[in-house]
């Protein structure tokens, strides 16, 4: 109890020491108004460093939601590489200016939407300012450049999972404009595109390259070879065809027949196969029941004998059958 008193005491000395600095710390302090004043003028960060002159106005309440560009790779705070507001927008020193009720607010220097009046070089140039190496470094020259297509028309920046870069949401993206090809993965046989297995991605560079049709490698063959690398040999018997395009005979992106074949067999090997004797005995529709049925046509296919038809290492294989 003693030494309690005692530090009241000393305790209350002090305090009336301090009192003359406090009172003159006081003048130096600013007033409540002053400090929501400053707070406003200085406002924080939110996401990126340098963003508190937009957050300002672009809060969560934003539709779409822009602030989740927080949770993509353009948001890491921790990372030196990652852009402002400013540097893909520009300065936009007017969009920042409050403008009488009424009035529409005047755009940022550069706007990314789909009937953005900001020219597509424009918009893509923020982007390839960063974006130049690696899968773009083909870019330019590349169909969709050459079809004026901008980044953002592919590209959702600001959402935390941008679809087109999610293999299950990708497709969809790609078929905004081929069209065609959302009707080819609905038929019998395709890729596991609608699975979510495959994405359109995993074949073609959508950003250029050096092969046909912007596929991923430099031949079709090297494409199809990623995935299905026991038909790519070499063999000891090896098929022409298979060798020279495998377009040939199949259709990557979906067909009515089996395994993605353009024609079901006799008639795909007819093509090139077809001599005076077996097996090329040319067969029509003729041969089907409703004329004069033939056996050929029946259940009956090449393959069912000529099982190796991309290539086979038996040393009794010549004609791919083992």
């Amino acid at each position: 109890m003693k030494f309690m008193r005692q530090a009241v005491v000393v305790l209350c000395a002090l305090i009336g020491g301090l009192g003359g600095i406090s009172t003159a710390l006081a003048a130096d302090l600013p007033t409540l108004g002053e400090g929501k004043e400053k707070s406003a003028l200085g406002a924080k960060d939110l996401v990126l460093r340098g963003d508190a002159k937009c957050t300002r106005c672009h809060d969560e309440t934003d539709s779409p939601k822009l602030l989740s560009i927080g949770k993509t790779k353009h948001g890491a705070t921790a990372d030196g590489r990652t852009p402002t507001c400013t540097s893909c927008h520009g300065k936009s020193e007017a969009h920042m200016v409050n403008v009488p009720a009424g009035q529409p607010q005047p755009k940022p220097d550069r706007v990314f939407s789909k009937n953005s009046a900001t020219p597509v070089v424009a918009r893509n140039d923020a982007c390839l300012t960063c974006h130049e190496n690696g899968l773009r470094m083909h870019w330019k020259g590349s169909q969709h450049e050459i079809e004026n297509l901008a980044c953002a028309s592919c590209h959702t920046i600001h959402a935390g999972k941008d679809p087109v870069l999610v293999k299950q949401t990708q497709p969809e993206v790609c078929f905004n404009c081929h069209k065609e090809k959302r009707a080819e993965i609905l038929l019998p046989s395709s890729h596991p595109i609608r699975d979510g297995k495959v994405a359109c991605s995993d074949c073609h560079n959508p950003h250029g390259s050096t092969g046909p049709k912007m596929l991923v490698k430099g031949t079709v063959n090297e494409t199809c070879y990623t995935c299905h690398a026991e038909k790519r040999g070499p063999f000891l018997w090896e098929h022409a065809p298979v060798r020279e395009d495998c377009t040939i005979c199949h259709k990557p992106h979906g067909s009515v027949h089996a395994s993605l074949l353009k024609q079901r067999g006799p008639w795909l090997c007819q093509q090139c196969h077809l001599v005076q004797y077996h097996p090329s005995t040319a067969y029509s529709g003729t041969g089907l029941p409703g004329a004069a049925p033939a056996q050929q046509l029946l259940g009956k296919n090449c393959l069912n004998c000529h099982s190796q038809v991309h290539g086979s290492n038996h040393p009794s294989g010549v004609r791919k059958t083992r």
